[in-house]
């Protein structure tokens, strides 16, 4: 039996798993709407943790941050974990029990628009509107890098088009989302969850054998200009096809090291605010059965996290001394996790360690495509347009919204060089600067209101294009990334407005002191 049918049987066994998954909980998952898009607010601590952890890091993980590092080295790599790091602490520290209890104030909301629109008490559905369409916006380009890595996968592993791939892995995980919704969802990735820290345990591990050892991998890669530096950056030198120049010694070539400095690291940590606004996490706080379960998933969260970018850099700089030439474009980098798994893996665990990428996009894209769908099904079209619908008829709108968006990830992911790490940047970007201000500003200030909550997610929206499309190229202080200043621009709105405007009713001073206090909920 040859390599590559292995691979496949052993990434048909694990998907045959997440089925059955799905079936298993599909019956309870179309009971009504709240069971499909929130699990009827029964998830535990340990799914609560990693399936949030799962479902936020997606095949970025396995194969964008090893990329990163593999292509120009440490600085950017560490920089950006150690930020995400950081804000997945603060996010599970600050907003996780709160927002669990003022999701039960405000109405029993169970999707992020819902909330923020209970939170106002508004009759007129603008934050609720508005807040679906973003996330419509934002997710798709979401869902689309995670084609993109289904995309890559396949087409290295068997040889097939990109782009036929790229179809099959979105057709797979559109099924899946509408045949289980969020509890199935939850439930698998927490088993991918597993899956994914195994894989990159496994990979690292084999690295540094074949490395020569940790010593070694630190020698080769002191030996690039910038490499292993934390206030550096390695400069690939490319030729004009954009492709990294080989010496006629077989060495890939490097020019000097760039400089890295304090607006540099600040960029790379911005990555932390986008935990604040990220509705795929704030969605598992929502959804646990008890808040005072939060504490521990915190503490399960944060071991994971850490130990998994922490071992995701390694692979891209282990990567680079094991495989110099093998990637030689930004694009192709992002590959390095596959190459490492297939040269030093028997091919039946190779298959599974496979599937540990097919696990990571799984569970972020159906994150995506469900929390995207219920925006417009929930939100803007029983919230809005037919307040009368019924829940079937919700869940048939939230299926043929699935459908319509697949569509539209898989245009946007048809390029075969989309770096996946860049795409699921600017997604980042948008949740961050869109909603995690007001999320802030609506859980710890009683001042905030309606005008200052929808000033300040649309201009915190706006600015990451402005920023991303027309200020970035100007180079300098600009080429910062956009959800910094977009973040502290949409702060500023809120409190100006909101200062500016009428101050909130008694009624919802009432709500926000009865959540800040735990009393009468």
């Amino acid at each position: 039996m040859n390599n590559t049918i292995q691979i496949l049987i052993a990434m048909i066994i694990y998907m045959a798993a997440v089925i059955v998954i799905g079936v298993v909980y599909a019956k309870r998952a179309n009971k009504n709407s709240e069971e499909y898009f929130l699990g009827g607010r029964s998830l535990g601590p340990w799914v609560t943790a990693m399936s949030a952890e799962a479902s936020d890091m997606s095949g970025w993980l396995l194969m964008g941050l090893p990329g990163v590092a593999y292509w120009c080295g440490l600085a950017d790599a560490f920089w950006t974990a150690l930020g995400l790091a950081v804000g997945t602490y603060f996010n599970w520290l600050l907003v996780s029990k709160r927002l669990r209890r003022y999701s039960v104030r405000a109405n029993n909301s169970i999707t992020l628009p819902e909330f923020f629109s209970n939170r106002f008490r508004e009759k007129k559905k603008h934050i609720m509107f508005i807040a679906a369409v973003f996330i419509l916006i934002f997710f798709t380009v979401y869902a689309a890098s995670c084609f993109v890595t289904c995309g890559k996968l396949f087409s290295t592993l068997f040889g097939t088009p990109y782009q036929l791939m790229l179809i099959v892995g979105a057709i797979f995980v559109l099924l899946y989302t509408i045949l289980g919704g969020f509890l199935a969802e939850s439930v698998s990735d927490f088993m991918q969850s597993l899956v994914m820290i195994i894989a990159l345990s496994v990979v690292v591990i084999l690295g540094i054998v074949n490395a020569g050892g940790i010593g070694a991998v630190v020698d080769n890669a002191k030996e690039i200009p910038g490499f292993l530096d934390f206030f550096g950056l390695a400069t690939p030198t490319l030729g004009p096809d954009e492709q990294q120049i080989v010496s006629e010694s077989g060495a890939p070539l490097f020019g000097d090291a760039a400089n890295y400095g304090i607006l540099s690291i600040c960029s790379m940590m911005a990555w932390g605010l986008g935990y604040f606004g990220m509705p795929q996490v704030l969605l598992r706080f929502m959804a646990i059965r008890k808040e005072n379960e939060l504490k521990r998933s915190r503490r399960i969260a944060m071991v994971w996290v850490v130990i998994s970018l922490a071992v995701a850099v390694f692979i891209g700089i282990i990567g680079r001394q094991l495989f110099p030439t093998e990637h030689l474009t930004k694009s192709a980098a992002e590959n390095i996790f596959i190459t490492m798994a297939q040269s030093y893996l028997p091919a039946i665990l190779a298959g599974f360690v496979m599937a540990g990428i097919l696990a990571a996009t799984i569970s972020s894209s159906d994150s995506y495509l469900l929390i995207a769908a219920s925006s417009f099904s929930k939100n803007i079209f029983q919230g809005i347009f037919k307040k009368s619908a019924t829940d079937k008829q919700v869940m048939i709108v939230s299926r043929i919204t699935l459908l319509v968006l697949t569509a539209i990830g898989i245009v946007i992911a048809l390029d075969e060089d989309s770096v996946i790490f860049e795409i699921v940047s600017f997604a980042w970007a948008g949740f961050g600067a869109t909603f995690g201000p007001v999320m802030l500003f609506s859980l710890f200030w009683k001042r905030v209101n309606k005008p200052g909550a929808i000033a300040g997610m649309v201009s915190g929206a706006v600015m990451v294009f402005f920023w991303k499309l027309v200020l970035s190229n100007l180079g300098g202080v600009f080429a910062i990334y956009e959800l910094l200043p977009a973040f502290i621009f949409s702060s500023i709105v809120i409190v100006a407005v909101s200062l500016l405007t009428k101050a909130p009713s008694d009624e919802i001073k009432e709500d926000f002191e009865a959540v800040r206090t735990g009393n009468n909920l």
